[in-house]
């Protein structure tokens, strides 16, 4: 498997979850291209005169799946979640203090997550989508799984942060990742 995590990164990270992220990463993708092609055959059938309805619901399930799985492997990844613009002109102490408190902050993001997109999913079998009368708690489990992922990717990252630092490695033989 190619290496996923980059070298710079690699002190924050554990290798253990490298294919947690790769598999993420792969169902993303799948989840990009079932929701862009609903969205065609949508269009499609539509302008054809004989609109498939329950396309709608497929598609809105693909959106909805991917951006939650989006959300989790960009955690993993430090992408968008984090004031990096600031706190990479701090050193030291100071440093370790914001970087901490940002996780922490994305940590508790994660646990509301779990705890609420848990009560929403139990809510969900109430509901049920037209046409397929499927309960709409489809829609929601991905809610509280992405808050679990968060959890894991921000413990992850404070761990290793708190024991390495979150300064990128800019020496080439040190290999942190656990």
């Amino acid at each position: 498997m190619t290496e996923i995590v980059l070298k710079h990164d690699r002190h924050l990270k554990w290798r253990s979850l490298d294919g947690v992220e790769h598999v993420l990463m792969i169902l993303g993708g799948i989840c990009l291209a079932c929701f862009t092609t609903s969205v065609f055959f949508d269009v499609l059938t539509r302008q054809l005169g004989h609109p498939w309805l329950w396309l709608q619901e497929v598609t809105s399930a693909f959106f909805t799946y991917g951006i939650f799985i989006g959300t989790a492997v960009a955690t993993r990844r430090q992408d968008h979640l984090q004031l990096s613009a600031l706190t990479e002109l701090m050193r030291g102490r100071w440093r370790t203090g914001f970087e901490t408190m940002n996780r922490v902050v994305i940590l508790a993001v994660g646990l509301a997550m779990v705890v609420f997109g848990w009560q929403n999913f139990l809510h969900g079998f109430q509901s049920f989508r037209m046409p397929s009368m499927l309960p709409i708690a489809y829609l929601y489990w991905p809610i509280p799984v992405c808050g679990a992922f968060v959890v894991l990717f921000s413990l992850e990252q404070i761990v290793n942060g708190l024991k390495h630092g979150y300064e990128a490695q800019r020496s080439g033989g040190h290999d942190h990742g656990g």
